[in-house]
């Protein structure tokens, strides 16, 4: 979605303007056209070369530089953004923005652009816990600013506190976030579930299984990119994933536990759920009665010869069960069959089963679309009776996938009788 977006990002004169560096050039490896403006004092943190070798583009610095180039840009900068990034924002910059000042090309720059704002402050924990900057931040969120929190750790200061600058996987997730606001789910609200649910053993065992949770994160990052308020509700997952930006996450454990937050969501949601996205592998079956105490060896739970026996019991049919429950009537619902054999069979059986809008179905046994792999191979099963068979693709563009997939079957609600 970043793709040949005019991002200007504004460079201010902290410590943390050299990480700059690394936002521009994933902004523009991701296809962003990214014009630099740096600050008179960032100029002696970082070299204007620096944001040209990254960008490809001329990098500005000086209002009144002698040609009068850059004084006629500011206005055709600002006009033709389709976003405003400040980042660093220092606190003498934020209250320059605050007061509507003029007086280099980024303030000049920022008066005339109609685009978002979006400002990442960075600065040491007392300057931004002062009062005064406290006070431009809430003047600059009332003015439609969106403010990317700093994190807590070591600042230059040698101090541990709040004030340091996020990371750019962070910074690129809010660029995507408030780019996406006039997306194709703008104004929806979506469910999505990811990972894998544990049914306990003992206190110390469960029956799991492999799933990273990766897929689903996808799915809900994507959502969220497309301007839908999005609830993740993930058990288990193995991937190393901080937690998604702009996203409400829900944290559930047993399948039991999972039936209950979605239930909750479909039915309690005060506006309403537009769309499920169930790409949670849930466990068919459980542990009829969990030892209470982890079981060991010798105890009397074994059998006389050593082994153990577990007597298992169905898990509910989530999907299933929303089938018949009218307060999920309107919500679009996409289920998800990671199959080892006859997986066109499975899938459009279940399809049917749980009278889902999609199923999304895939071969978790072949080399590349299994559980933890960054990408996926999957068939799109329509209840209409096509199957769309993608082919091998980065689970992110999977999930582009399937939500062009959802928003016309939203659109085709909404104009129902």
């Amino acid at each position: 979605m970043l793709k040949d977006k005019r991002i200007v990002l504004g460079v201010c004169g902290g410590i943390a303007a050299y990480k700059a560096a690394d936002l521009v050039s994933k902004l523009q490896q991701a296809g962003a056209l990214v014009d630099v403006i740096l600050t008179e004092r960032a100029t002696e943190f970082v070299t204007p070369l620096t944001f040209a070798a990254l960008s490809h583009r001329r990098v500005y610095a000086n209002l009144w530089e002698p040609s009068g180039e850059a004084a006629a840009r500011h206005i055709e900068l600002g006009q033709s953004a389709d976003l405003l990034l400040v980042a660093p924002a220092t606190a003498n910059t934020l209250a320059r923005l605050a007061q509507g000042m003029a007086d280099d090309m980024l303030t000049a720059v920022a008066l005339a652009c109609p685009a978002p704002l979006l400002l990442a402050p960075a600065m040491e924990s007392h300057m931004y816990a002062h009062a005064a900057t406290q006070a431009n931040l809430r003047t600059l969120v009332e003015r439609g600013a969106t403010i990317v929190p700093p994190e807590t750790g070591h600042l230059a200061s040698g101090e541990v506190g709040v004030g340091r600058f996020p990371e750019t996987a962070t910074l690129l997730a809010y660029v995507r976030r408030v780019l996406g606001r006039g997306g194709d789910l703008a104004g929806r609200r979506v469910v999505v579930t990811a990972g894998g649910t544990q049914e306990p053993l003992d206190p110390v065992r469960y029956i799991g299984n492999r799933s990273s949770g990766l897929m689903g994160f996808a799915l809900a990052e994507e959502a969220r990119d497309r301007g839908a308020e999005v609830l993740l509700i993930a058990g288990a997952t193995t991937a190393t994933e901080p937690e998604p930006v702009g996203i409400e996450l829900r944290r559930v454990g047993t399948t039991l536990e999972l039936r209950a937050a979605v239930r909750a969501a479909v039915r309690e949601a005060v506006v309403g759920v537009d769309a499920l996205v169930m790409a949670a592998a849930v466990a068919d079956y459980r542990v009829e009665q969990p030892a209470a105490q982890k079981i060991k060896k010798g105890s009397a739970a074994e059998n006389a010869d050593g082994s153990l026996t577990l007597r298992l019991v169905t898990n509910p049919d989530i999907l299933a069960e929303l089938a018949t429950d009218e307060r999920a009537a309107g919500v679009v619902r996409v289920g998800f069959a990671a199959e080892t054999t006859e997986v066109a069979k499975n899938a459009a059986s279940k399809l049917e089963r749980k009278q889902l809008d999609l199923l999304v179905a895939n071969d978790v046994a072949k080399a590349g679309s299994g559980f933890g792999t960054e990408t996926n191979e999957v068939a799109i099963f329509h209840r209409d009776g096509r199957v769309e068979q993608l082919a091998l693709l980065p689970k992110a563009e999977v999930a582009a996938a399937i939500w062009d997939r959802v928003v016309p079957l939203l659109r085709a609600r909404e104009t129902r009788p």
